[in-house]
């Protein structure tokens, strides 16, 4: 009988017992499906906690635009001179660039992004610890005049108009169930009668990884290339009524101040874009109410059809778990998100 190759230590008197390696907390720790709920007791962002000021603003006229995506680079050499890496999440829709600071562009640079976004719908950048909310806010004006919206929260520090909050802790009421899934994808407020082009958001707390909080976006790029011909044909023929009401109804009911009137604005249900010129569709569930010179019944089916589009073709859609100081920045002309 061949000898054993076994050493068993607990016979041997000259054994020393091997040091048994850590496991890591997440480990040692897991339990499936739970998240560690973390407090807001004191939170160090107090100066930018929602706030919804008592004030108003009077109806926003059209400003000369010229995008900035006319003049990038198509190689995009000078926002990727410092990147480590870039790929896309899906051939449809989203891109991750890793090496590059968003607060410390050149103006070719800043170009260079906005056509990357025009192109790829929304692009990602992780650990943008640089980027303040000055510099974010730079770096938006960058590419055309800062919205103010005239219902949602505003940091409490008093001079961020022009900036968005987005806060929920461990006292915040879930309202999901209050709508369809389907409903709450959007664009951002394409009710004004110059919707934004390029939006921006920076996490700077949020869940624990595998916590929940990932946002999603479909690409209105792909979901025309998705519909038939005859389709296509007929939703160019198409305007479509976007309408503030129901926010701002939300809004009053609350006991908050709506800051500009109320309004319903005409867009064409398909755009083409001003700089890629490829055919998009314009259309959001959350704002759209129906589509002008037709009969509701057909309006009605109309927008229920595109609501499935959006929602339900996964090819059009890219999902991003978001970690502390992560960016996105995307195209509101080409993409809804939820």
């Amino acid at each position: 009988m061949a000898p054993t190759l076994e050493v068993r230590y607990e016979e041997s008197a000259n054994s020393t017992t091997l040091p048994s390696k850590a496991k890591p907390s997440s480990v040692s720790s897991y339990v499936p499906g739970r998240t560690v709920v973390q407090k807001h007791d004191s939170y160090k962002y107090e100066d930018l906690k929602p706030y919804f000021p008592d004030r108003t603003w009077p109806a926003l006229e059209e400003v000369p635009y010229t995008d900035k995506a006319h003049l990038g680079d198509p190689t995009f050499k000078n926002l990727l001179a410092t990147a480590t890496d870039i790929f896309d999440y899906n051939p449809k829709v989203g891109t991750e660039v890793h090496g590059v600071d968003l607060a410390n562009l050149t103006d070719a640079a800043k170009n260079d992004l906005a056509l990357l976004i025009a192109t790829r719908g929304v692009v990602f950048f992780r650990n943008q610890k640089n980027l303040t909310i000055e510099k974010q806010r730079e770096l938006g004006a960058y590419f055309g005049t800062l919205h103010k919206h005239a219902t949602t929260s505003v940091p409490k520090r008093g001079d961020l108009d022009d900036v968005h909050v987005v806060y929920t802790d461990e006292k915040s009421k879930d309202q999901r169930a209050m709508f369809t899934p389907s409903f709450l994808w959007h664009s951002d407020v394409t009710y004004e009668i110059q919707p934004p082009s390029y939006t921006s958001l920076k996490v700077l707390t949020g869940p624990p990884r595998g916590g929940g909080g990932d946002t999603l976006w479909s690409s209105q790029y792909a979901a025309y290339d998705a519909l038939s011909a005859p389709m296509q044909k007929y939703l160019e023929s198409l305007t479509a009524l976007h309408s503030i009401h129901m926010q701002a109804e939300g809004t009053r009911a609350a006991g908050r101040t709506v800051r500009r009137e109320p309004i319903v604005t005409e867009h064409p249900l398909i755009r083409s874009h001003p700089v890629t010129g490829w055919k998009a569709l314009f259309f959001n569930p959350g704002f759209v109410t129906k589509f002008v010179g037709i009969p509701k019944v057909e309006s009605d089916v109309i927008i229920g059809y595109l609501n499935e589009v959006v929602a339900t073709t996964q090819e059009l859609h890219v999902r991003f778990q978001w970690n502390e100081d992560d960016v996105a920045f995307w195209d509101n002309r080409v993409t809804v998100s939820l």
